[in-house]
């Protein structure tokens, strides 16, 4: 035999309660208040790394000039340009990549990675990479340049 069915104040809607809700949502939120500024970090760290490799893989085309040329601006007088790479456009809105001033010269260049948009103002304590035809790698910022470039 079945049970009778109970009466209508006695059934038990199903659903969540304001309380549920609101205690979801306060969770939620200090969730996305711990995760979202380490986001935001590993993205910054993230542009930073690619740019490195952007720098790099334009010093490699000053060595190739330098190969062909025996020496870096090409043509005496002659300005050598830097390539338009891949990675360059990928990081067109985040970095600028130029020679530093009066560069390249015949046996020297130095080529920066400039910071732009919130990456400039996020990742001050980097600035600016830079990169020159021994190898060293520098940065304008106040951290260490082997922190930056890593």
């Amino acid at each position: 035999m079945n049970a009778p069915p109970l009466p209508a104040a006695r059934r038990r809607k199903r659903g969540f309660t304001l309380i549920e809700v609101m205690i979801t949502v306060a969770i939620l939120g200090i969730l996305m208040s711990v995760a979202l500024p380490s986001y935001q970090s590993q993205v910054l760290r993230t542009k930073r790394a690619s740019a490195a490799g952007c720098i790099m893989e334009l010093a490699q085309f000053m060595e190739r000039v330098y190969a062909s040329n025996i020496r870096y601006d090409q043509n005496a007088g002659a300005a050598t340009a830097l390539p338009g790479t891949a990675c360059q456009n990928e990081l067109s809105s985040s970095y600028s990549f130029a020679f530093a001033t009066a560069q390249p010269q015949s046996r020297t260049f130095t080529i920066n990675a400039t910071p732009a948009g919130v990456q400039a103002t996020r990742d001050a304590g980097c600035g600016t990479l830079s990169i020159d035809q021994a190898g060293v790698k520098g940065v304008s910022g106040t951290s260490a340049a082997a922190q930056c470039w890593k």
